[in-house]
């Protein structure tokens, strides 16, 4: 039965989608299964249940989660209902999704200490008053091995095995084990228990949202309809922002830190940044890709325009002085140490050695949250080696300075 429905993995643009108001909703998403099925959905005489779920699996939400749930806000305005799902009882799984390893499942300590920090996040973008917070412990920890069973019966290991990262683990003879195989059915079976009507993710949860429909299907209710969104890339410009990467901008950041890490993406992503994570009008952007605007500028502005979204633009201008006066003219603290280094170093030794840090795995977690610069660039990458000479200011945070020379 789910082959029969692989027409779903077609692509449906936007642009095919009946007539208002289901254009203004579809606005800035990748891909809808199926256009008819969401115009159908929004003809209903009620307020839809709109389903996101999120892994807790670290404490920060970032802006690639913000182009969700921008749009799950802009349903909440046309007076539809937003279910933020915490998947606490899937963060124990593991989302194997683009995975090319088997992602270590979190202790429930952990997932209840990360947990904490997501509904005051997700309210920085969401109306509390038109948002339900669920966890899918709440069906999950009374299912039961007999129903699991049931469930897991309306899923071919076949059709779990043709996702891409699986097949690829395979090929590449890497262990697949079959906790992750049930993943994307218990993620699908989230959608039976919240009766949702619609759920939207990135692209890479495609497959999960698709599983989903078709439970639904099986438990004898209508299917949802899926909404796609853009990946965002990471500060890296490469792979997607990722809390595991540590290449993210988190919505938390305080503003320095914010800016000074939309400051460090790769002149090629500006405009991407534009695009995705602004209201800039056409002509804007347009300046942006010409080069009519100089690229320190337009990610200045860039900067500033995020920052003030989440800070306000008080907060936003405090952090363009800091900025300029740190990093543009490199007005580093006088009391700032000197430290002499013969040849060149990596970066969490370095790190250690000038005690800015108790240890080099602490040091790693600081690379990795984007709390480490030099000579004013965000630096994410934990193998990166310092060069006396080529390099010359490490911070660390807002208050460890130090100068190394040759």
């Amino acid at each position: 039965m789910f082959r029969q429905r692989r027409s779903e993995l077609k692509k449906s643009r936007a642009s095919e989608i009946p007539a208002n108001p289901t254009p203004a909703l579809a606005h800035g998403t990748v891909e809808i299964i199926s256009p008819v099925d969401f115009a159908a959905k929004l003809a209903l005489a009620r307020p839809l249940r709109i389903k996101l779920g999120m892994d807790p699996t670290a404490p920060d939400l970032h802006l690639g989660h913000s182009l969700t749930l921008k749009k799950l806000r802009d349903f909440q305005r046309a007076g539809h209902t937003v279910i933020f799902l915490v998947g606490d009882f899937t963060a124990m799984i593991g989302d194997p999704t683009g995975r090319s390893e088997t992602r270590r499942p979190l202790s429930r300590e952990q997932i209840t200490q990360n947990a904490e920090t997501y509904r005051t996040q997700a309210f920085q973008i969401l109306d509390p008053d038109r948002t339900e917070v669920r966890f899918n412990s709440e069906w999950m920890n009374e299912l039961g091995v007999r129903k699991l069973i049931e469930i897991a019966a309306r899923i071919s290991v076949a059709r779990l095995l043709e996702r891409d990262d699986f097949e690829k683990r395979l090929a590449n003879e890497e262990p697949l084990f079959l906790h992750e195989l049930l993943y994307p059915v218990i993620q699908g079976y989230d959608s039976v228990a919240l009766e949702a009507d619609l759920e939207i993710g990135g692209t890479d949860q495609k497959f999960n949202m698709l599983v989903g429909r078709e439970l639904q299907r099986h438990f004898g209710q209508t299917p949802q309809a899926v909404m796609t969104m853009p990946l965002l890339e990471g500060l890296d410009g490469e792979r997607k922002m990722s809390k595991s990467y540590g290449n993210y901008v988190g919505l938390t950041d305080q503003p320095e830190d914010m800016y000074g890490k939309l400051m460090s993406i790769p002149d090629q992503m500006t405009v991407r940044y534009y695009e995705l994570l602004t209201n800039a009008r056409p002509e804007e952007i347009a300046a942006v890709k010409s080069g009519g605007l100089h690229p320190m500028e337009a990610k200045k502005r860039l900067a500033q325009i995020i920052v003030a979204e989440y800070h306000g633009e008080d907060a936003a201008a405090r952090a363009q002085q800091y900025f300029e006066s740190k990093h543009q003219r490199r007005e580093i603290p006088a009391s700032a140490q000197v430290y002499r280094i013969a040849e060149d170093l990596w970066i969490c030794e370095l790190m250690k050695q000038l005690q800015f840090t108790p240890s080099t795995s602490e040091a790693r977690r600081l690379v990795s949250q984007g709390a480490v610069r030099v000579d004013g660039k965000t630096i994410t990458d934990v193998n990166f080696r310092f060069v006396p000479g080529e390099h010359k200011v490490l911070e660390v945070g807002k208050r460890r300075v130090a100068r190394i020379e040759p």
